[in-house]
């Protein structure tokens, strides 16, 4: 599978999107648009290793609830992500069975590198 999950409105996602120059075989989801699915989210889950490592703990409604007060476990960071868009770290790559979380630097190149090869 060669997908993105993305937000429209993230000017940061776009800018990486414009980085990865992804080819056309990639699917494109602005998670705003078309909501991830359960069986989605699940895939992502195994890809990743768990749904923490799909969390953005820098989501503003993490810091409205005041979550980071909270010890979550894996089905609530499960049941946050499918509760709202935002609470998903951004963008997702998935590269034929590799995943790649968030914006940083490193994480964009290696999509890049996955993505295109050296």
């Amino acid at each position: 599978m060669k997908k993105i999950y993305y937000l429209g409105t993230c000017d940061t996602c776009i800018k990486v999107m414009k980085e990865l120059e992804l080819p056309d075989a990639f699917v494109k989801q602005d998670i705003k648009k078309e909501e991830i699915t359960v069986k989605q989210l699940d895939e992502l889950k195994n890809l990743a290793g768990s749904y923490e490592a799909l969390f953005s703990k820098r989501a503003k409604l993490y810091k409205e609830r005041n979550l980071k007060d909270e010890t979550l476990t894996e089905e609530d960071f499960r049941r946050f992500l499918l509760e709202h868009y935002t609470f998903l770290k951004r963008p997702v790559v998935v590269n034929e069975g590799a995943i790649f979380i968030g914006n940083s630097k490193s994480v964009v190149e290696a999509a890049k590198q996955s993505i295109h090869g050296s």
